[in-house]
Protein backbone atom coordinates (compact mmCIF):
# COMPACT_ATOMS: atom_id res chain seq x y z
CA UNK A 1 0.00 0.00 0.00
CA UNK A 2 1.44 3.34 -1.08
CA UNK A 3 2.10 5.92 1.63
CA UNK A 4 0.18 9.20 1.33
CA UNK A 5 2.14 11.97 -0.27
CA UNK A 6 3.42 14.65 2.09
CA UNK A 7 2.67 18.11 0.64
CA UNK A 8 5.77 20.06 -0.32
CA UNK A 9 6.62 23.06 1.80
CA UNK A 10 6.68 26.24 -0.27
CA UNK A 11 8.82 29.32 0.33
CA UNK A 12 6.57 32.18 1.44
CA UNK A 13 5.83 34.86 -1.11
CA UNK A 14 6.23 38.54 -0.46
CA UNK A 15 2.44 38.79 -0.13
CA UNK A 16 2.51 36.03 2.50
CA UNK A 17 5.05 38.04 4.51
CA UNK A 18 3.17 41.32 4.22
CA UNK A 19 -0.36 40.11 5.03
CA UNK A 20 0.29 39.44 8.78
CA UNK A 21 1.89 42.87 9.13
CA UNK A 22 -1.11 44.52 7.48
CA UNK A 23 -3.39 42.59 9.83
CA UNK A 24 -1.29 43.77 12.78
CA UNK A 25 -1.40 47.42 11.69
CA UNK A 26 -5.15 47.38 11.01
CA UNK A 27 -6.13 45.57 14.20
CA UNK A 28 -3.83 47.57 16.50
CA UNK A 29 -4.95 50.87 14.95
CA UNK A 30 -8.60 49.82 15.25
CA UNK A 31 -8.09 48.86 18.90
CA UNK A 32 -6.57 52.25 19.73
CA UNK A 33 -9.22 54.11 17.74
CA UNK A 34 -12.14 52.32 19.37
CA UNK A 35 -10.85 51.96 22.94
CA UNK A 36 -8.07 54.55 23.40
CA UNK A 37 -5.71 53.74 26.28
CA UNK A 38 -8.13 51.06 27.47
CA UNK A 39 -7.05 49.02 24.43
CA UNK A 40 -4.22 47.60 26.55
CA UNK A 41 -6.80 45.99 28.84
CA UNK A 42 -7.90 43.33 26.36
CA UNK A 43 -8.53 44.59 22.81
CA UNK A 44 -4.85 44.70 21.76
CA UNK A 45 -4.33 41.25 23.27
CA UNK A 46 -7.19 39.93 21.13
CA UNK A 47 -5.69 41.66 18.07
CA UNK A 48 -2.35 39.91 18.63
CA UNK A 49 -3.97 36.49 19.02
CA UNK A 50 -5.90 37.03 15.77
CA UNK A 51 -2.64 38.07 14.03
CA UNK A 52 -0.99 34.88 15.28
CA UNK A 53 -3.90 32.95 13.76
CA UNK A 54 -3.36 34.74 10.43
CA UNK A 55 0.34 33.77 10.46
CA UNK A 56 -0.60 30.17 11.29
CA UNK A 57 -3.04 30.02 8.36
CA UNK A 58 -0.34 31.25 5.97
CA UNK A 59 2.03 28.58 7.28
CA UNK A 60 -0.63 25.92 6.65
CA UNK A 61 -1.22 27.31 3.15
CA UNK A 62 2.48 26.94 2.40
CA UNK A 63 2.48 23.25 3.28
CA UNK A 64 3.44 23.21 6.97
CA UNK A 65 1.35 20.92 9.17
CA UNK A 66 -0.54 21.84 12.31
CA UNK A 67 1.97 20.02 14.50
CA UNK A 68 4.67 22.44 13.31
CA UNK A 69 2.43 25.40 14.12
CA UNK A 70 1.76 24.01 17.60
CA UNK A 71 5.47 23.42 18.14
CA UNK A 72 6.20 27.03 17.23
CA UNK A 73 3.55 28.22 19.68
CA UNK A 74 5.02 26.07 22.44
CA UNK A 75 8.46 27.47 21.67
CA UNK A 76 7.06 31.00 21.94
CA UNK A 77 5.52 30.41 25.37
CA UNK A 78 8.66 28.64 26.61
CA UNK A 79 10.81 31.59 25.52
CA UNK A 80 9.01 33.96 27.90
CA UNK A 81 8.75 31.64 30.90
CA UNK A 82 11.51 33.58 32.66
CA UNK A 83 9.79 36.89 31.96
CA UNK A 84 6.51 35.46 33.26
CA UNK A 85 7.97 34.60 36.66
CA UNK A 86 9.76 37.95 36.84
CA UNK A 87 6.49 39.78 36.16
CA UNK A 88 4.61 37.83 38.81
CA UNK A 89 7.44 38.43 41.30
CA UNK A 90 7.43 42.16 40.49
CA UNK A 91 3.68 42.31 41.13
CA UNK A 92 4.20 40.65 44.52
CA UNK A 93 7.13 42.93 45.30
CA UNK A 94 5.22 46.16 44.59
CA UNK A 95 2.42 44.97 46.86
CA UNK A 96 4.61 44.05 49.84
CA UNK A 97 6.90 47.06 49.33
CA UNK A 98 3.83 49.23 49.90
CA UNK A 99 2.70 47.15 52.88
CA UNK A 100 6.13 47.39 54.52
CA UNK A 101 6.36 51.14 53.88
CA UNK A 102 9.39 50.75 51.57
CA UNK A 103 7.88 52.70 48.66
CA UNK A 104 6.18 55.28 50.92
CA UNK A 105 9.56 55.82 52.66
CA UNK A 106 11.29 56.36 49.31
CA UNK A 107 8.60 58.86 48.41
CA UNK A 108 8.73 60.59 51.81
CA UNK A 109 12.47 61.19 51.66
CA UNK A 110 12.48 61.84 47.93
CA UNK A 111 9.98 64.68 48.18
CA UNK A 112 12.23 66.48 50.63
CA UNK A 113 15.33 66.50 48.42
CA UNK A 114 14.00 66.60 44.83
CA UNK A 115 12.86 69.88 43.28
CA UNK A 116 10.24 70.03 40.49
CA UNK A 117 12.54 72.18 38.32
CA UNK A 118 15.17 69.43 37.96
CA UNK A 119 13.09 66.43 38.93
CA UNK A 120 13.04 64.72 35.52
CA UNK A 121 16.79 64.96 35.02
CA UNK A 122 17.43 63.74 38.57
CA UNK A 123 15.12 60.76 37.98
CA UNK A 124 17.07 59.78 34.86
CA UNK A 125 20.42 60.06 36.64
CA UNK A 126 19.29 58.09 39.70
CA UNK A 127 17.89 55.26 37.56
CA UNK A 128 21.01 55.20 35.37
CA UNK A 129 23.25 54.76 38.42
CA UNK A 130 21.06 52.02 39.90
CA UNK A 131 20.69 50.12 36.61
CA UNK A 132 24.42 50.37 35.91
CA UNK A 133 25.09 48.93 39.37
CA UNK A 134 22.70 45.98 39.16
CA UNK A 135 22.46 45.47 35.38
CA UNK A 136 18.65 45.36 35.19
CA UNK A 137 16.26 47.92 33.76
CA UNK A 138 13.26 45.90 34.97
CA UNK A 139 14.42 45.75 38.59
CA UNK A 140 15.31 49.45 38.52
CA UNK A 141 11.87 50.40 37.23
CA UNK A 142 10.08 48.10 39.68
CA UNK A 143 11.77 49.67 42.71
CA UNK A 144 13.30 53.13 42.30
CA UNK A 145 11.14 53.85 39.26
CA UNK A 146 7.87 53.16 41.06
CA UNK A 147 8.92 55.47 43.89
CA UNK A 148 9.94 58.27 41.50
CA UNK A 149 6.63 58.13 39.62
CA UNK A 150 4.83 58.23 42.97
CA UNK A 151 6.83 61.28 44.03
CA UNK A 152 5.99 62.97 40.72
CA UNK A 153 2.28 62.68 41.47
CA UNK A 154 2.71 64.31 44.87
CA UNK A 155 5.00 67.06 43.56
CA UNK A 156 2.56 67.94 40.81
CA UNK A 157 4.97 67.14 37.98
CA UNK A 158 4.11 64.89 35.05
CA UNK A 159 4.14 61.13 35.78
CA UNK A 160 4.41 60.48 32.02
CA UNK A 161 7.59 62.58 31.66
CA UNK A 162 8.95 61.02 34.85
CA UNK A 163 8.32 57.54 33.45
CA UNK A 164 10.19 58.57 30.30
CA UNK A 165 13.10 59.76 32.42
CA UNK A 166 13.06 56.55 34.49
CA UNK A 167 13.16 54.43 31.34
CA UNK A 168 15.91 56.58 29.78
CA UNK A 169 18.13 56.12 32.82
CA UNK A 170 17.25 52.46 33.32
CA UNK A 171 18.08 51.52 29.74
CA UNK A 172 21.34 53.48 29.73
CA UNK A 173 22.43 51.41 32.71
CA UNK A 174 21.02 48.18 31.31
CA UNK A 175 22.84 48.37 27.95
CA UNK A 176 26.21 49.47 29.38
CA UNK A 177 26.41 47.40 32.56
CA UNK A 178 28.73 44.36 32.59
CA UNK A 179 26.10 42.69 34.81
CA UNK A 180 23.33 43.01 32.20
CA UNK A 181 22.24 39.82 30.46
CA UNK A 182 21.25 41.75 27.33
CA UNK A 183 24.74 43.27 27.15
CA UNK A 184 26.36 39.85 27.37
CA UNK A 185 23.87 38.27 24.94
CA UNK A 186 24.36 40.98 22.31
CA UNK A 187 28.14 40.70 22.51
CA UNK A 188 28.01 36.91 22.23
CA UNK A 189 25.68 36.93 19.23
CA UNK A 190 27.93 39.40 17.39
CA UNK A 191 31.11 37.50 18.33
CA UNK A 192 32.56 40.33 20.45
CA UNK A 193 34.18 40.37 23.88
CA UNK A 194 31.65 41.96 26.28
CA UNK A 195 34.23 44.47 27.55
CA UNK A 196 34.96 45.63 24.00
CA UNK A 197 31.23 45.81 23.31
CA UNK A 198 30.69 48.08 26.33
CA UNK A 199 33.58 50.34 25.32
CA UNK A 200 32.10 50.85 21.84
CA UNK A 201 28.65 51.56 23.26
CA UNK A 202 29.98 54.58 25.15
CA UNK A 203 30.23 56.49 21.85
CA UNK A 204 26.48 56.41 21.34
CA UNK A 205 25.09 55.87 24.85
CA UNK A 206 26.79 58.77 26.64
CA UNK A 207 25.98 61.47 24.01
CA UNK A 208 22.40 60.14 23.77
CA UNK A 209 21.98 60.33 27.54
CA UNK A 210 23.38 63.87 27.63
CA UNK A 211 20.85 64.85 24.97
CA UNK A 212 18.11 63.33 27.10
CA UNK A 213 19.31 65.15 30.22
CA UNK A 214 19.26 68.52 28.44
CA UNK A 215 15.73 67.79 27.26
CA UNK A 216 14.63 66.81 30.78
CA UNK A 217 16.15 69.97 32.26
CA UNK A 218 14.24 72.05 29.70
CA UNK A 219 11.01 70.15 30.35
CA UNK A 220 11.51 70.68 34.08
CA UNK A 221 11.70 74.42 33.54
CA UNK A 222 8.82 74.59 31.08
CA UNK A 223 6.40 72.18 32.75
CA UNK A 224 5.46 74.02 35.92
CA UNK A 225 3.83 71.98 38.71
CA UNK A 226 0.09 71.70 38.35
CA UNK A 227 -0.45 72.44 42.05
CA UNK A 228 0.98 74.69 44.75
CA UNK A 229 3.89 72.38 45.51
CA UNK A 230 4.88 73.99 48.82
CA UNK A 231 1.50 73.54 50.52
CA UNK A 232 0.70 70.24 48.81
CA UNK A 233 4.06 68.66 49.58
CA UNK A 234 3.89 69.53 53.26
CA UNK A 235 0.37 68.09 53.46
CA UNK A 236 1.25 64.86 51.69
CA UNK A 237 4.37 64.39 53.80
CA UNK A 238 2.24 64.63 56.91
CA UNK A 239 -0.29 62.19 55.44
CA UNK A 240 2.36 59.59 54.67
CA UNK A 241 3.89 59.94 58.10
CA UNK A 242 0.50 59.36 59.70
CA UNK A 243 -0.33 56.28 57.68
CA UNK A 244 3.08 54.55 57.82
CA UNK A 245 5.95 54.42 60.27
CA UNK A 246 8.55 56.17 58.15
CA UNK A 247 12.08 55.05 58.97
CA UNK A 248 15.23 54.08 57.04
CA UNK A 249 14.68 50.52 58.32
CA UNK A 250 11.90 50.26 55.73
CA UNK A 251 14.54 50.38 52.97
CA UNK A 252 16.07 47.04 54.01
CA UNK A 253 14.03 45.03 51.44
CA UNK A 254 15.39 47.31 48.71
CA UNK A 255 18.93 46.83 50.02
CA UNK A 256 18.43 43.05 49.98
CA UNK A 257 17.27 43.22 46.36
CA UNK A 258 20.34 45.21 45.33
CA UNK A 259 22.67 42.76 47.11
CA UNK A 260 21.02 39.74 45.50
CA UNK A 261 21.11 41.40 42.06
CA UNK A 262 24.79 42.29 42.36
CA UNK A 263 25.54 38.71 43.43
CA UNK A 264 23.85 37.53 40.22
CA UNK A 265 20.95 35.74 41.87
CA UNK A 266 18.21 34.78 39.37
CA UNK A 267 15.99 37.83 38.93
CA UNK A 268 12.70 36.15 39.77
CA UNK A 269 14.11 34.57 42.94
CA UNK A 270 15.74 37.85 44.03
CA UNK A 271 12.48 39.74 43.55
CA UNK A 272 10.41 37.09 45.32
CA UNK A 273 12.85 36.89 48.24
CA UNK A 274 12.77 40.68 48.66
CA UNK A 275 8.96 40.66 48.47
CA UNK A 276 8.66 38.04 51.19
CA UNK A 277 11.24 39.79 53.35
CA UNK A 278 9.24 43.02 53.01
CA UNK A 279 6.14 41.19 54.24
CA UNK A 280 8.08 39.82 57.21
CA UNK A 281 9.48 43.26 58.01
CA UNK A 282 5.99 44.78 57.88
CA UNK A 283 4.93 42.50 60.74
CA UNK A 284 7.35 44.41 62.99
CA UNK A 285 7.27 47.92 61.52
CA UNK A 286 3.73 48.46 60.17
CA UNK A 287 1.47 46.76 62.70
CA UNK A 288 -1.37 49.29 62.39
CA UNK A 289 -1.22 49.23 58.59
CA UNK A 290 -1.58 45.44 58.62
CA UNK A 291 -4.44 45.55 61.12
CA UNK A 292 -6.34 48.09 59.01
CA UNK A 293 -5.65 46.17 55.80
CA UNK A 294 -6.99 42.78 56.96
CA UNK A 295 -9.50 44.11 59.52
CA UNK A 296 -7.50 42.35 62.20
CA UNK A 297 -8.91 40.56 65.23
CA UNK A 298 -5.80 40.73 67.39
CA UNK A 299 -3.83 37.66 66.29
CA UNK A 300 -0.59 39.32 65.16
CA UNK A 301 0.93 36.26 63.48
CA UNK A 302 -2.15 35.32 61.45
CA UNK A 303 -2.80 38.93 60.48
CA UNK A 304 0.76 39.32 59.18
CA UNK A 305 0.62 36.09 57.17
CA UNK A 306 -2.74 37.01 55.72
CA UNK A 307 -1.63 40.55 54.82
CA UNK A 308 1.56 39.37 53.12
CA UNK A 309 -0.30 36.67 51.22
CA UNK A 310 -2.99 39.07 50.04
CA UNK A 311 -0.59 41.82 48.97
CA UNK A 312 1.46 39.33 46.96
CA UNK A 313 -1.70 38.00 45.31
CA UNK A 314 -3.89 41.05 44.69
CA UNK A 315 -1.83 44.00 45.90
CA UNK A 316 -1.99 46.47 48.76
CA UNK A 317 -5.05 48.70 49.05
CA UNK A 318 -5.54 51.70 51.30
CA UNK A 319 -8.74 53.63 51.96
CA UNK A 320 -7.65 56.65 53.96
CA UNK A 321 -9.85 59.19 52.23
CA UNK A 322 -6.69 60.94 50.97
CA UNK A 323 -6.91 60.47 47.22
CA UNK A 324 -3.23 61.04 46.37
CA UNK A 325 -1.95 58.75 49.11
CA UNK A 326 -4.45 56.00 48.27
CA UNK A 327 -3.52 56.21 44.60
CA UNK A 328 0.19 56.01 45.44
CA UNK A 329 0.12 52.94 47.68
CA UNK A 330 -2.87 50.97 46.34
CA UNK A 331 -0.97 48.93 43.78
CA UNK A 332 0.78 45.65 43.08
CA UNK A 333 -0.07 41.99 43.34
CA UNK A 334 0.52 39.13 40.93
CA UNK A 335 -3.02 39.56 39.64
CA UNK A 336 -2.14 43.04 38.35
CA UNK A 337 0.29 41.46 35.86
CA UNK A 338 -2.17 39.08 34.19
CA UNK A 339 -3.16 41.48 31.38
CA UNK A 340 0.53 42.09 30.76
CA UNK A 341 1.24 38.36 30.53
CA UNK A 342 -1.65 37.93 28.11
CA UNK A 343 -0.19 40.72 25.99
CA UNK A 344 3.29 39.17 25.96
CA UNK A 345 2.02 35.66 25.14
CA UNK A 346 0.07 36.96 22.14
CA UNK A 347 2.90 39.13 20.82
CA UNK A 348 5.67 36.56 21.19
CA UNK A 349 3.59 33.76 19.64
CA UNK A 350 2.94 35.99 16.64
CA UNK A 351 6.64 36.83 16.35
CA UNK A 352 7.85 33.24 16.60
CA UNK A 353 5.39 32.11 13.93
CA UNK A 354 6.71 34.82 11.59
CA UNK A 355 10.29 33.69 12.23
CA UNK A 356 9.77 29.92 12.17
CA UNK A 357 7.94 29.89 8.83
CA UNK A 358 10.28 32.24 6.97
CA UNK A 359 8.04 35.31 6.82
CA UNK A 360 10.57 37.60 8.48
CA UNK A 361 13.52 36.49 6.34
CA UNK A 362 11.36 36.93 3.21
CA UNK A 363 11.12 40.61 4.11
CA UNK A 364 14.68 41.13 5.32
CA UNK A 365 16.64 39.53 2.44
CA UNK A 366 15.55 42.17 -0.11
CA UNK A 367 16.38 44.91 2.41
CA UNK A 368 19.95 43.61 2.75
CA UNK A 369 20.27 43.43 -1.01
CA UNK A 370 19.15 47.05 -1.36
CA UNK A 371 21.55 48.33 1.34
CA UNK A 372 24.49 49.10 -0.95
CA UNK A 373 26.29 51.48 1.42
CA UNK A 374 27.38 51.22 5.04
CA UNK A 375 24.90 53.90 6.06
CA UNK A 376 21.99 52.12 4.40
CA UNK A 377 23.12 48.82 5.92
CA UNK A 378 23.08 50.41 9.38
CA UNK A 379 19.63 51.81 8.70
CA UNK A 380 18.49 48.35 7.61
CA UNK A 381 19.76 46.77 10.82
CA UNK A 382 17.90 49.40 12.85
CA UNK A 383 14.70 48.88 10.84
CA UNK A 384 15.00 45.12 11.33
CA UNK A 385 15.59 45.32 15.10
CA UNK A 386 12.90 47.90 15.75
CA UNK A 387 10.50 46.11 13.42
CA UNK A 388 11.06 42.88 15.35
CA UNK A 389 10.31 44.70 18.58
CA UNK A 390 7.00 45.72 16.99
CA UNK A 391 5.96 42.48 15.30
CA UNK A 392 7.69 39.88 17.48
CA UNK A 393 6.96 41.60 20.78
CA UNK A 394 10.13 40.45 22.48
CA UNK A 395 13.45 42.21 23.10
CA UNK A 396 15.50 39.02 22.85
CA UNK A 397 14.19 38.21 19.38
CA UNK A 398 15.03 41.78 18.33
CA UNK A 399 18.60 41.29 19.60
CA UNK A 400 19.35 37.74 18.49
CA UNK A 401 17.91 37.71 14.97
CA UNK A 402 19.59 40.87 13.59
CA UNK A 403 22.96 39.82 15.04
CA UNK A 404 22.56 36.38 13.48
CA UNK A 405 21.22 37.64 10.14
CA UNK A 406 23.67 40.50 9.54
CA UNK A 407 26.87 39.06 11.04
CA UNK A 408 28.04 37.47 7.77
CA UNK A 409 27.16 40.58 5.75
CA UNK A 410 29.19 42.83 8.08
CA UNK A 411 32.16 40.47 7.79
CA UNK A 412 31.84 40.37 3.98
CA UNK A 413 31.96 44.17 3.83
CA UNK A 414 34.95 44.44 6.16
CA UNK A 415 33.00 45.97 9.04
CA UNK A 416 34.21 44.97 12.52
CA UNK A 417 31.69 42.95 14.57
CA UNK A 418 31.85 45.64 17.27
CA UNK A 419 29.90 47.86 14.88
CA UNK A 420 27.12 45.28 14.70
CA UNK A 421 27.04 44.64 18.46
CA UNK A 422 26.73 48.36 19.22
CA UNK A 423 24.11 48.92 16.54
CA UNK A 424 22.06 45.90 17.60
CA UNK A 425 22.02 47.05 21.23
CA UNK A 426 21.10 50.60 20.22
CA UNK A 427 18.35 49.38 17.90
CA UNK A 428 16.97 46.36 19.75
CA UNK A 429 17.46 46.94 23.48
CA UNK A 430 16.52 50.59 23.91
CA UNK A 431 13.55 50.66 21.51
CA UNK A 432 11.79 47.72 23.17
CA UNK A 433 10.00 49.79 25.86
CA UNK A 434 8.56 52.09 23.16
CA UNK A 435 6.19 49.37 21.91
CA UNK A 436 3.18 48.88 24.23
CA UNK A 437 2.74 45.19 23.37
CA UNK A 438 6.44 44.34 23.49
CA UNK A 439 7.40 42.44 26.65
CA UNK A 440 9.45 45.44 27.83
CA UNK A 441 6.84 48.06 26.95
CA UNK A 442 4.11 46.01 28.61
CA UNK A 443 6.26 45.51 31.70
CA UNK A 444 7.15 49.20 32.04
CA UNK A 445 3.56 50.31 31.57
CA UNK A 446 2.24 47.85 34.14
CA UNK A 447 5.02 48.46 36.66
CA UNK A 448 5.20 52.24 36.53
CA UNK A 449 1.43 52.67 36.24
CA UNK A 450 1.86 54.86 33.15
CA UNK A 451 0.79 53.56 29.74
CA UNK A 452 3.54 53.18 27.18
CA UNK A 453 1.43 55.34 24.88
CA UNK A 454 1.77 58.19 27.41
CA UNK A 455 5.46 57.93 28.27
CA UNK A 456 6.50 57.12 24.69
CA UNK A 457 7.24 60.75 23.61
CA UNK A 458 9.43 61.30 26.68
CA UNK A 459 11.68 58.21 26.59
CA UNK A 460 14.21 60.44 24.87
CA UNK A 461 17.28 58.26 25.32
CA UNK A 462 15.45 55.48 23.47
CA UNK A 463 15.28 57.70 20.38
CA UNK A 464 18.64 59.41 20.62
CA UNK A 465 20.76 56.28 21.01
CA UNK A 466 19.66 54.48 17.81
CA UNK A 467 19.60 57.79 15.90
CA UNK A 468 23.26 58.41 16.73
CA UNK A 469 24.20 54.85 15.87
CA UNK A 470 22.63 55.09 12.41
CA UNK A 471 24.14 58.56 11.90
CA UNK A 472 27.61 57.13 12.57
CA UNK A 473 26.98 54.60 9.81
CA UNK A 474 26.30 57.35 7.28
CA UNK A 475 29.19 59.59 8.39
CA UNK A 476 31.75 56.88 9.09
CA UNK A 477 32.40 58.25 12.58
CA UNK A 478 33.69 55.52 14.93
CA UNK A 479 33.12 52.83 12.30
CA UNK A 480 35.82 50.19 12.65
CA UNK A 481 37.08 48.31 9.60
CA UNK A 482 38.62 44.84 9.31
CA UNK A 483 39.84 42.70 6.44
CA UNK A 484 36.78 41.66 4.41
CA UNK A 485 35.90 37.99 4.74
CA UNK A 486 35.55 36.00 1.50
CA UNK A 487 32.00 34.91 2.17
CA UNK A 488 30.69 35.07 -1.37
CA UNK A 489 28.17 37.48 -2.85
CA UNK A 490 25.72 39.49 -0.82
CA UNK A 491 22.02 38.59 -0.98
CA UNK A 492 20.69 38.44 -4.56
CA UNK A 493 24.20 39.16 -5.86
CA UNK A 494 24.19 42.89 -5.20
CA UNK A 495 27.76 44.26 -5.05
CA UNK A 496 28.94 46.48 -2.21
CA UNK A 497 30.09 49.92 -3.34
CA UNK A 498 31.53 51.00 0.02
CA UNK A 499 30.10 53.59 2.41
Amino acid sequence: MAEPEVPAVRRPSLVDAVVPLIALAVLIASSLLLFGLDALDGPIQVALVVCAAVAALIALKNGHNWAAVQSAGQEAIASVTGAMFILLAVGALIGTFNLSGTIPTLVYYGIQVLSPSWYYAASAIICAIVALSIGSSWTTAATIGVGLVGIATLLGVSPAITAGAVISGAYLGDKTSPLSETTILTAQMAGVDPREHIKRQVWTSVPAFLIALVAFFVLGLLKAPEVDDTVSTATELADLDQLFWINPVNLLPLLLLVVLSVRKAPASLALLASAMFAGLLAAFTQRQVIADFVAGQGNVVLESIKATWLTMATGFHADTGLADVDRLVSRGGMASMLYTLWLIFGAVTFGVLLERFGLISRLIDPMIAAAKSTGRLFLTVFACAFGLNVVAGDQYIALVLPARIFRAEFARRGLAPTNLSRLTADSGTVTSPLVPWNSCGAFMGATLGVSALLYLPFAIFCYASPALSVLYGFTGFKIEKVEPAPLGPSPEGVPDDGR
